[in-house]
């Protein structure tokens, strides 16, 4: 079966990210883009009754000391299964 998602090239992360402020979903965005290199974010309406949805791309192969540690670390405690609020 095919999914209707797109998937990344590889090293590469599509990121999205939902906020009820736009502001604070700008400064999450923004904290990603300290640790990795990323495309420009776009925007959208989380819902019709307010919020944003920030979506960008992140290359997980060029990224910042603080990224990197924090990737190596967490190869040992991956988990693929997909969670419930997932869109």
């Amino acid at each position: 079966m095919n999914s209707p998602h797109h998937m990344p090239s590889a090293g590469h992360a599509e990121v999205r990210i939902v906020a009820a402020d736009p502001e604070i979903a700008r400064r999450v965005a923004e904290v990603l883009r300290r640790c990795f290199a990323a495309s420009e974010q776009r925007s959208y309406p989380a819902t019709p009754d307010g919020g944003t949805r920030l979506h960008l791309t992140v290359d997980t192969t060029n990224t910042s000391e603080a990224a990197r540690s924090w990737l190596l670390a967490s190869e040992s405690t991956r988990d693929d299964s997909a969670q419930a609020d997932e869109v």
